[in-house]
Order: structure tokens, then sequence, then C-alpha cells
């Protein structure tokens, strides 16, 4: 009698990550921490309850749930947070999986607002980290202090400098802001094509109540491309990262300009993206609360339940976010910086 197949977990390879809509899944974003050193204001309120240390996952255990993600095809990762420059550790986990560059990963990239920058860039580097983008959305200090609530720009100007220095390339996101930083957007784009640097475009989520009424502030990107484009010659180039940007050349500046659209330009159809917290949740989409426990796996039952639990995550990812900006509710509970957005 010839022997029975092995179960799946027993010693077998699992296939690709592949959602109920035949969406392969090959980028993973970590944040690593909820906490942040800013409280930029469509992000965070100004009073924020952090999840305590003793909830996070530790470093080890992200590393592995990383390793369990590469093995099953995702070859892109990207650090998150909150800020996640803050928790002791970080770059010691972009380290350990940065060993998997050229075995299955093809790019550690980070997400960071710049403030811990200039102390950790050389070791990020070190680490195998080629890419970072930057969170700035105004070059004035006062406007910059006014939307983060506490920033201080010259320390993310000095990070943003040092990470370029120290061999980064780096990325510019901007979060258009109605009534805020309207008139930075097209100073930004210059001074990012002087520098070197690529600008990514935001419309804001509306995830968790930061305290302010996001209808104000929603700044649809298709009107802001329309003014870019009384002046600029906009060329759409098929340039991907692995997100949901979409890149355009501009031609007068020789410069890249990116627009994340949300709202104005529902990006789902092509999602290859899903979200692990820093408490070891695994959020399928950044517009629904859907989540899957893999820690827990991890902690209970190993890699077998850890791998289990990743097929049970393909089955729930949801075909579509329901994003709309509403003046009475965030349309999702949680503030950005619990996914890292």
């Amino acid at each position: 009698m010839a022997d029975a197949a092995p179960l799946p977990g027993a010693g077998t390879p699992r296939g690709s990550l592949i959602d109920g809509f035949g969406r392969r899944i090959t980028y993973l974003r970590i944040s690593v921490t909820d906490r942040c050193d800013l409280r930029c204001r469509y992000c965070m309120a100004e009073e924020m309850r952090f999840l305590p240390p003793k909830a996070l996952m530790t470093i080890d255990e992200i590393a592995e749930i990383a390793d369990a993600f590469i093995a099953r095809g995702v070859n892109r990762i990207r650090l998150t947070g909150g800020e996640p420059l803050v928790r002791r550790g970080a770059v010691d986990l972009a380290r350990t999986i940065g060993r998997n560059l050229g075995h299955g990963l093809d790019e550690l990239t980070l997400t960071t607002n710049g403030t811990r920058l200039a102390d950790q860039a050389h070791a990020l580097v070190d680490a195998g980290v080629r890419r970072v983008n930057v969170s700035l959305d105004s070059r004035d200090p006062e406007r910059f202090r006014h939307i983060t609530r506490t920033g201080d720009l010259a320390r993310v100007l000095d990070g943003i400098a040092a990470g370029r220095d120290a061999g980064l390339r780096i990325k510019i996101n901007m979060v258009a802001l109605k009534g805020l930083n309207e008139d930075d957007i097209e100073p930004m784009l210059r001074w990012c094509a002087a520098e070197g640097h690529g600008l990514t475009l935001i419309e804001t989520m509306p995830l968790g109540d930061t305290g302010e009424d996001r209808t104000d502030r929603y700044l649809p990107l298709d009107a802001v491309r329309q003014q870019l484009e009384r002046r600029y010659t906009l060329v759409p180039i098929p340039e991907r990262t692995g997100g949901p940007a979409r890149y355009t050349h501009v031609a007068e500046l020789d410069a890249k300009l990116g627009f994340i659209t949300p709202l104005t330009n529902n990006f789902c159809a092509g999602c290859n993206r899903v979200r692990l917290t820093a408490e070891g949740h695994l959020y399928l989409c950044l517009g629904h609360e859907d989540r899957i426990d893999l820690r827990g796996a991890l902690r209970e039952g190993g890699r077998a339940a850890l791998d289990d639990a990743l097929d049970r995550a393909m089955l729930a990812k949801p075909e579509a976010h329901a994003f709309r900006i509403e003046a009475d509710r965030p349309a999702v509970a949680r503030h950005m910086s619990v996914t890292g957005g």
C-alpha cells in the first residue's frame, strides 16, 4: 500500500500566497511599532494611547514571520510604524531580514518620518536597505510644525541629507491637505527634482479618530494633477515599486512624481499587499478590520500553524476597500500607525 501523502504543514513546502480573487501576494508591510515621535494631524490624535511594550511581538518573532512570508513568495518587505526607528532593535530586525536579500527577497525598504534617520542611515545601508520613503508634508518650518504638532523640520532635513550621503535613495511622501499645504506641492516637486529625490503625493485616508474633520482637508489628487499639467508635461511611466503609486515623468524637471489615490482612483484590483502589526495581527486590507492573529499561531503551533494561518488569510482577503471621507467618523477605527499605511 502506498504511503499517504503528507498533510500540508507536515514538511511539505507551501505554495505561493494567492487570494480568492487570483491576486498574488508579494509585498509585506511590517509595522514594528505603533509609536511615533510626531503627531501628524491626518494620522493621529494629539493625545495618543500606544500599545504597552509587552503587547508587541519580539524582534525574533517578527523575523520568523517574515521568513515564512518569503518562503511563500513575498519578495518585497517594508518596515513601517508609527515611526519604526523609535523601536529598539529595529535596525537589528532589518539586518536579520536583510540576510534574505538575493535568497527570495528582492528588496527591503523603510518608511520613516526622518527624525532619527541621521543616526541610523549607515546602519540601515549595512543591513541591506537601499531605499527609504520619508514623510514630509511641507518645507516651511512653521507649517511643518503645525501639521506634525511637534516636529522640527531641520532635524528631518538633516536626516534626509544624511540618508542620501549614506547611499540611500530617498523618496518623499507628501499627504495633500486642502487648506494646509496645497501651495507647498509645486515647491516640493521642484526641490525634490533639484535634490534627486522622487516625490509621491498621497490622498488623506480616513483611518482613526484624529480629532479633526477630514472633509475639510481632503484634496483630490486628480485636481492637483490637472493644476500641475498646466505648467508641466507629466508622462506616465510603467515603473512600479510594489505599492499602489502610479508614476509620471515630469519632463521639464526630469523628475519622477507618483500619485497614491485610494479615493479618486481605487487601486484594489491589482493589490499585492498585506500588513502585519507590531502585535502580530495580519490585516488583509487597509480599509477593513478583518485580521488574522499570526503571533498566536506561531506561539501555539510553530511554523506549520503559521502557514495554516496564512492560508486562511488568503481566503479572507477582501476584494476592495470601501473608503469614504465623512465628517462624523473615520472609515476604519484603527489609526494609520497601527498598520503603517
